[in-house]
């Protein structure tokens, strides 16, 4: 198996911010909109919706419609595997 170190690199540099790897283990655990995770972290809306936009920009989240509502979950199976060995799992 051939590791891409430039894309594996970016991941981590990504992860590096801690909203972000807050924002990650909520979605984990549960689907959200940009007003749940402003809720749980209790930071502002257009914070959420910059670090959404990079995190989806590195193909780390997907997002669907609901309504009016855009829903997010981690679709990046390294990303999922990097958050739980830091959980212990």
């Amino acid at each position: 198996m051939s590791i891409n170190y430039e894309r594996m690199s970016d991941i981590l540099r990504v992860l590096a911010h801690p909203a972000r790897l807050r924002i990650i283990r909520g979605l984990l655990a549960n689907e959200c909109n940009v007003g749940q995770i402003r809720q749980k972290l209790s930071i502002p809306q257009s914070s959420v919706s910059r670090h959404l936009s990079v995190l989806k920009s590195h193909r780390i989240l997907k997002s669907r419609k609901e309504g009016r509502k855009t829903c997010y979950r981690v679709v990046d199976p390294r990303v999922i595997e990097i958050i739980q060995i830091f959980q212990g799992k």
